[in-house]
């Protein structure tokens, strides 16, 4: 019929055959009561969700019930039946109910899922803010210990002691951001900003800037990218994702080594790793390293979003991650990243 030309399939012909019968059902039984109840059980709600999950705008999910509508009626009109009187304003209290708890279902999960991404995104900035405030922490007490001996009038000391100060109050803040949103699920709600650009210099940048903690464990960190390597990718969601690698590595390689390499993939996109020699993961832990919060008794009060953040925006990308670990060996996280033709 002309006018199903409009209608989305098969998707929508999930749908269809149920609500045909929920449709059939209210001409059939004398009570006009009963259909918003039973509508509110059956595929509208289903529907809206559907079509949320598959990038839908709300007018498009109104225009579907109502071509549908339509191709109603032009049955009836084929098989010589007029929808008048009673049987119409059945028709029409039926698919205005279905548009209304389909909208409203796709309205509200809209709503939340904008909301969780804010609420996520928050809590990804707060944990990553934590490994450069740790480096300025650890930066701010080798000057303490460098100016401990100037004269007490100095202003150096004094200068150290408020940089402490404000460090010890920015983690507090970070703390409270992570408490207040420890129960919020990933979801990949993220605009992309790709373009190409040289990798070797986005890790030598995070190896100086992270030497600081490495040193305290005497962990020595290797750069070994080939500098004309080149990676199309949002280059801050990156630089956080190697961030977060090259920090857990450090963490859990006390008096090691962590190694970053990477190399070109024939699809046009690369493939990263971060091995280290250190402490490495239990076989039992293995597949939900990169679940939220989960965490060891070695993350020293961490809530475990580090390594979820990484698989989100690799994720995001189109790409995807991988551990192999060995207890007492060490252990190699790797993603790979698609180039510009597949990542479209």
């Amino acid at each position: 019929m002309p006018s199903a030309a409009g209608l989305s399939t098969p998707t929508l012909n999930d749908h269809i055959p149920l609500l045909l019968h929920e449709l059939a059902n209210a001409f059939l039984h004398s009570s006009e009561a009963s259909i918003p109840e039973t509508l509110a059980h059956g595929t509208p709600p289903l529907h809206g969700l559907q079509r949320l999950h598959e990038g839908f705008q709300i007018d498009e999910v109104v225009a579907e019930y109502n071509i549908l509508r339509c191709c109603i009626h032009d049955m009836a009109e084929r098989h010589g039946l007029t929808l008048q009187g009673r049987p119409f304003h059945i028709l029409n209290r039926v698919m205005d109910s279905a548009i209304g708890l389909a909208v409203q279902t796709f309205a509200t999960q809209r709503a939340l899922d904008i909301q969780q991404r804010r609420t996520d995104y928050l809590t990804f900035i707060a944990h990553d803010l934590r490994t450069p405030l740790n480096a300025v922490g650890l930066a701010t007490k080798v000057l303490e210990d460098i100016t401990k001996d100037e004269a007490p009038d100095s202003a150096a000391p004094r200068m150290v002691d408020i940089l402490r100060r404000h460090v010890s109050h920015m983690n507090a803040m970070i703390n409270k951001v992570l408490d207040e949103n420890a129960h919020v699920q990933t979801e990949h709600g993220l605009q992309l900003q790709r373009r190409t650009l040289d990798f070797w210099p986005l890790v030598e940048s995070l190896v100086y800037d992270l030497n600081p903690i490495a040193g305290t464990g005497s962990t020595k960190l290797l750069n070994l990218v080939p500098e004309t390597l080149s990676v199309y990718a949002d280059a801050s969601l990156l630089r956080r994702v190697m961030q977060n690698l090259i920090a857990n590595a450090i963490q859990h390689t006390p008096r090691g080594m962590v190694e970053i390499n990477a190399a070109n993939l024939e699809n046009g996109g690369i493939e990263c790793w971060i091995r280290d020699n250190g402490t490495g993961i239990a076989p039992e832990r293995l597949q939900a390293v990169f679940e939220k919060f989960e965490s060891d008794d070695t993350d020293s009060g961490g809530l475990g979003l580090g390594l979820a953040i990484c698989k989100t925006f690799v994720e995001a990308h189109g790409g995807q991650v991988y551990v192999e670990s060995k207890l007492g060996e060490g252990s190699t996280f790797r993603f790979t990243l698609p180039g510009p033709a597949e990542a479209g």
